[in-house]
């Protein structure tokens, strides 16, 4: 049995700690940056089709339908295949599976730059997506097993702030291709080899402190057997407010706003490709700072009110950011400048959301459940960012992007905010039978070790 998935063993008593424990929550924020710094590199094709899809559409002949379809799929392939490889990470070690399925799978990616016309493009994209839909779900569990409760939030933001980081500062870099012939195939050979260095990264450095690590209960995680059991499957599927939750993300507008956000300073507000790809930057930074900003907020919040803190800030979210869609999308202003400002708050907002939902989740969920959590709400992530790019995609056709936005963004985020209303009542009953649960673990192993 591989000794990542091990749960951690009990403290011995007589032996000091404190030390360790220093130490190893110093090691804990180094893995966060590295666990980070794959997102961003999982990020990078999806980057190279947003950020180059007008050099890439005229190179090929593309609809602007092809857009959405290209995102589109490469979410949905994340509904069947993020499940699978948490699956594959119950029989052998996460950092092997995230390495080979988050890094190493990169050179898909890399095969995705030779495509010589639209389905070979789709087809190598989507192969590529396959082995991106195991990094969420895994990287969540993890970053579940390193940090407890209290500083979840801040240690998601920061990771993913990195992420975002990382991925909009690139956003110019892959804008500077757009004058270079072929350039969107260079842009797929630059992802691709960002992947499996990252991969080899994951193996040399990652640390896997194993499932329940980080529970304020000795003993809480579960003596589960390593192979995924039909019970831990659908145990998932009787939590409510993580149904809640999946339903929230699969009715969320957010994702298509980066997607076509070049594309549509670009057919509908007339700027450059080149000019229009520094929104990443600016969207990069901004989301940074809410992911920084926003998770040391919802942490103090929930320190304040630990029953129902998250979940009013995830909604007050939600609000703001359907005020801010429909004043960068339905009202034209007079310079590229305003549209950064606004896009930037957009940006603000939407980096509060994984300091406020990923540890919402964490606290309603088991540890041993966790990862089948994450792969659960992320396929439900990916189904709606898949129906919403589509969407847009033949909106955008049929009545023009304007229109798009309105609708697949501005009234869904509405509707998305009056959504949440409902996990009011369920999380606080669901983070309590977990809390219950750990409590009743932790006192039989005291009992059998005595």
């Amino acid at each position: 049995m591989p000794s990542e998935a091990a749960p951690p063993s009990a403290h011995q008593p007589g032996v000091a700690r404190l030390p360790a424990e220093h130490d190893g929550k110093r090691r804990n924020w180094r893995q966060v940056t590295l666990l980070g710094g794959l997102i961003s590199a999982d990020n990078g094709e999806s980057s190279v089709v947003s950020v180059l899809f007008p050099a890439l559409r005229a190179a090929l002949g593309l609809p602007l339908a092809a857009l959405g379809l290209l995102v589109g799929v490469g979410k949905l392939v994340g509904v069947v295949f993020g499940p699978l490889w948490v699956a594959v990470a119950q029989r052998y070690p996460r950092k092997t599976v995230l390495a080979v399925c988050a890094g190493l799978w990169g050179v898909w990616t890399i095969a995705a730059g030779f495509a010589q016309n639209y389905t070979q493009l789709l087809v190598l994209f989507t192969i590529a997506a396959i082995g991106v839909a195991g990094s969420g779900p895994l990287v969540n569990g993890l970053l579940a097993d390193l940090f407890d409760d209290r500083t979840r939030g801040r240690a998601t933001g920061y990771m993913y702030g990195l992420s975002a980081l990382a991925t909009g500062l690139s956003g110019p870099l892959l804008g500077l291709l757009s004058a270079v012939e072929d350039g969107w195939r260079y842009g797929f050979f630059l992802a691709g080899g960002i992947q499996v260095l990252f991969g080899v990264l994951i193996l040399l450095f990652l640390r896997d402190p194993g499932v329940g690590a980080s529970e304020e209960h000795a003993g809480a995680a579960a003596p589960a057997e390593r192979a995924l059991t039909w019970s831990q499957a659908r145990r998932p599927l009787r939590n409510r407010s993580l149904l809640l939750i999946c339903v929230q993300r699969l009715t969320t507008g957010q994702f298509v706003v980066l997607s076509f956000g070049v594309t549509f300073l670009v057919d509908v507000r007339g700027f450059g490709n080149a000019e229009a790809s520094y929104l990443t930057v600016v969207f990069a930074v901004t989301y940074f700072a809410g992911t920084l900003l926003g998770g040391l907020a919802t942490d103090a919040i929930h320190r304040r009110n630990p029953r129902t803190g998250r979940v009013a800030a995830m909604q007050f979210t939600v609000f703001a950011y359907a005020l801010g869609a429909w004043a960068v999308t339905q009202v034209a202003w007079s310079s590229h400048g305003a549209y950064l400002a606004l896009f930037a708050v957009l940006a603000f907002l939407q980096g509060c959301t994984p300091g406020i939902n990923r540890p919402l989740v964490m606290s309603v969920t088991l540890p041993e459940a966790r990862s089948a959590a994450f792969a659960l709400m992320l396929s439900a992530e990916a189904a709606g960012w898949a129906l919403t790019t589509v969407l847009v995609g033949y909106i955008g056709d049929a009545f023009g992007l304007e229109a798009a936005f309105l609708w697949v963004v501005v009234v869904l985020m509405l509707v998305n905010g009056a959504l949440l209303s409902l996990l009011y009542r369920a999380c606080p009953r669901d983070a309590s039978a977990v809390h219950a649960e750990l409590a009743l673990r932790a006192a039989a192993a005291g009992v059998g070790e005595k």
